[in-house]
């Protein structure tokens, strides 16, 4: 296995923003409150894990100068939520 590219972390990193997106949408009309529940949780999961991803080294992270304000706050809301 290789390291990531920058690329692909950069990818990964999208990949938080659909999440944080889709905790901040409300619960829609065909879901119910449990199937609500379990998305965010999902989603609050996945950005935990994005999150804590590291190198090779399994020591250094794979982030240098993203901004996770937005994540750290979907997580905080979303953990709010279920």
């Amino acid at each position: 296995m290789e390291e990531r590219t920058a690329d692909e972390v950069a990818e990964i990193f999208t990949a938080a923003g659909h999440s944080v997106t889709l905790i901040g949408i409300a619960k829609t009309s065909d879901e119910s409150d449990d199937e609500y529940k379990a998305k965010i949780k999902r989603n609050v999961d996945h950005l935990e894990i994005i999150k804590a991803y590291k190198k090779l080294d399994e020591t250094t992270s794979i982030w240098t100068s993203e901004d996770f304000t937005a994540i750290d706050a979907a997580i905080t809301a979303g953990k709010a939520k279920y």
